[in-house]
């Protein structure tokens, strides 16, 4: 639990959860040491939603912590409905906080004829009355450009970064990973972080869908542990290709480390019949029971609560959020 400051900036904090991730916001209220805030969330027969705070938050600093994760249309539409309605009761600052955030794949027109949908995410966030913007591991960096509002854009692999440097102890001659060149930045990051050296998959989607075909490894992983790292998984068909390549090219245990569990369709199916010795994982979005239950004890989850609680905290007292890491 935080010491709270009484000079804050944009008065007292006021948390507010969505209900896709109603756990991780409790966590997040436990760090800070403040409750949760009452709402009422009613879906009617008509699937139209409708949201009513149970007090006042007028001149206080709101935060809207929700994951834009599975049912996207229902959790972004419920996401953007309290904001407009914290901005109706008239809060004098409201930060959405997206420990996933959908379309985000969406950043770019890179074929004639489609939208850039994370630019249009951005755009109703800001049109419904975010003033700020948290948001961990976006799948690309340039999408920080969309919003018009300030904002903290966080990883959360430096949570997973302490945890990897206690099961190093434990590995043979590790190497880490890249599952794709467009995770290589960050990948190398990690493996200075580590001190081991580096590997990429080189992999070519095909069509318009989450599918793709991994092809060669550029680097050696025969004889190592390898450290497996990406931003999600979705259909979990990338990382299983990936998993079976690198045991191809003999490769011992296999971490597998990915920040958002979107998990589609039958991805942890998937998952459980790979041979990898572990799935690294967070909170940004609640895992079914079912799909824990299939990856078992070989399934190990980080909470990013002491992360977001932090920023929230900080933003709060006008607290540099860069000097959490150093930057």
């Amino acid at each position: 639990m935080l010491n709270h400051r009484r000079d804050l900036m944009y008065g007292d904090i006021r948390l507010f959860s969505g209900t896709s991730c109603e756990p991780l916001s409790q966590k997040i209220a436990d760090y800070i040491g403040i409750p949760l805030c009452g709402r009422k969330i009613i879906e009617f027969a008509n699937e139209n939603l409708f949201i009513q705070l149970a007090g006042s938050v007028r001149g206080q600093d709101c935060y809207v912590i929700q994951s834009t994760s599975r049912p996207v249309h229902r959790n972004l539409m419920e996401m953007l409905i309290l904001i407009q309605t914290l901005r109706l009761d008239s809060a004098a600052r409201i930060t959405a906080v997206l420990p996933y955030m959908c379309y985000a794949r969406s950043d770019k027109k890179d074929q004639p004829r489609v939208p850039i949908t994370a630019r249009l995410v951005a755009d109703m966030i800001e049109v419904a009355g975010a003033d700020r913007y948290i948001i961990v591991d976006l799948h690309a960096g340039q999408i920080q450009g969309f919003f018009n509002i300030p904002g903290d854009a966080l990883t959360a692999y430096h949570r997973m970064i302490s945890n990897l440097i206690e099961l190093k102890k434990d590995m043979f001659d590790p190497v880490v990973l890249s599952t794709d060149l467009g995770f290589a930045k960050r990948a190398r990051n990690i493996a200075e972080k580590l001190h081991v050296p580096l590997a990429f998959i080189e992999k070519r989607r095909l069509k318009n869908d989450s599918k793709a075909e991994a092809l060669t490894v550029i680097g050696d992983v025969q004889n190592h542990d390898v450290i497996l790292v990406d931003d999600e998984i979705d259909t979990g068909g990338s990382m299983v290709n990936a998993i079976n390549l690198a045991k191809k090219l003999g490769a011992r245990d296999i971490y597998v480390n990915f920040v958002h569990p979107v998990f589609s369709a039958n991805a942890a199916e998937r998952l459980a019949e790979a041979p990898a010795k572990l799935y690294i994982t967070t909170d940004t979005i609640e895992i079914p029971e079912k799909s824990r239950n299939l990856l078992g004890d070989r399934l190990m989850i980080l909470s990013i609560s002491e992360l977001l609680g932090e920023v929230i905290h900080r933003a709060n007292a006008g607290i540099s959020v860069g000097m959490m890491f150093n930057e």
